[in-house]
């Protein structure tokens, strides 16, 4: 039996891509709505911190 029949018998299964989709685009909206409104000193100092060497 191939997986495409599982999930045809699940009931309520079509709304599990919808939901995925309304998380990504919020997420994806709320950080770009940082990054445009977030201070760029904060960004500017985020930039030029050193990356761990120690490895």
């Amino acid at each position: 039996m191939k997986f495409i029949n599982y999930l045809e018998k699940i009931t309520g299964v079509g709304i599990f891509p919808l939901v995925s989709l309304l998380v990504f685009f919020t997420f994806f909206v709320a950080v770009t709505y940082w990054a445009f409104q977030a201070d760029k000193g904060y960004i500017n100092l985020m930039k030029r911190m050193p990356i761990n060497e120690n490895d």
